[in-house]
């Protein structure tokens, strides 16, 4: 009895040892996707101007890292502080933990080389080697191609430095162990012609990440033969929002627009124009951040949608807004 008992003391030792060892391994070897590569991204009025139209309208970099106001439709930022950060997610919008949106103007990225900026956006990992939690979807801009990726950086370079920065991100156990396993060294693509319409539209959905937030997921995980068919749940202060089916299903998706309707209804919201009354609690409201989305240029719109027509059409009926009981009171 007294061997049994040591034999199996010794074997919930060497558990707990292979338990903490990997742990450990996880939290501190933890992502590895290479250094950051020694580049130097040329500040050119053409690199700037592409991606001043890229972070604001295609991977709308400047809409999530700037604070949005919800108290009016679509949450437009106070365009007086671009890329400034401080967007807080929580528990209180089912978070499973506390994400500060960070500051993306020189004030913050002014020490970090072009390097780290691109490793940031491409894989998922900060300056400091810690991974960044896929609010961003760097997955996406992993497969950008690399001179849009330097166009970014040329704009970001550019911005005013302002703002103040914030804390680094607490995540429950075991999503803080997780996070690390995330990143992934990139998989640059390579930007179509706009004359092949199809490519360049796919490329365009893949770099705004429309799969992401139109695609439901379990775990971080998309599910498999949902892609693009709404239904993502998202929690708003007293409601909860879907996401909208945009694949080419005629009855619950986008089967039955014609393109002149797709563009349309990005383009009334072109340069801002949103409407101008207040969201009050319980009116329909959205994330969707249709005043950046509207400025597209109308030929990468067409191409979106003549993509977008191309993809397996899923049946899927969203209802994609439902306020709380009280959310009136």
């Amino acid at each position: 009895m007294k061997k049994l008992i040591k034999w199996i003391a010794i074997i919930l030792i060497l558990v707990i040892v292979i338990a903490v060892s990997g742990l450990s391994y996880v939290k501190f070897a933890l992502p590895d996707v290479g250094d950051p590569e020694k580049i130097t991204v040329e500040l050119t009025p053409q690199r700037i101007e592409r991606g001043k139209y890229l972070a604001n309208h295609v991977a709308v970099c400047v809409d999530c890292h700037s604070a949005r106001d919800f108290s009016k439709f679509a949450g437009p930022i106070d365009t007086t502080h671009i890329g400034a950060g401080g967007d807080k997610f929580d528990q209180n919008i089912g978070f499973p933990g506390l994400v500060y949106v960070p500051n993306i103007t020189p004030l913050n990225l002014k020490n970090w080389t072009d390097g780290e900026i691109f490793r940031a956006i491409t894989t998922g990992v900060k300056k400091d080697g810690s991974a960044i939690f896929p609010i961003m979807p760097w997955q996406y801009y992993s497969k950008m191609d690399r001179e849009d990726v330097y166009d970014i950086i040329a704009y970001l370079r550019t911005l005013k430095s302002e703002g103040k920065n914030y804390p680094a991100h607490k995540l429950d156990f075991p999503l803080n162990f997780i996070v690390n396993t995330m990143p992934q060294p990139a998989t640059l693509g390579k930007r179509p012609p706009g004359s092949d319409t199809l490519k360049y539209g796919e490329y365009l959905v893949q770099t705004a990440a429309c799969r992401d937030c139109h695609s439901q997921d379990e775990k971080g995980v998309v599910i498999a033969g949902l892609e693009f068919a709404g239904g993502r749940v998202f929690n708003l202060p007293g409601a909860t929002l879907k996401s909208s089916n945009i694949t080419p299903d005629k009855e619950s998706g986008i089967g039955g627009w014609t393109k002149e309707q797709f563009v349309a209804r990005f383009r009334q919201f072109a340069n801002g124009n949103i409407p101008p009354s207040a969201v009050k609690p319980g009116e329909f409201q959205t994330i969707m951040p249709w005043w950046k989305y509207g400025s597209m240029k109308t030929a990468d719109l067409e191409a979106m949608y003549a993509y977008l027509k191309t993809i397996k059409p899923v049946l899927n009926p969203v209802v994609k807004f439902q306020p709380n009981a009280d959310a009136s009171k």
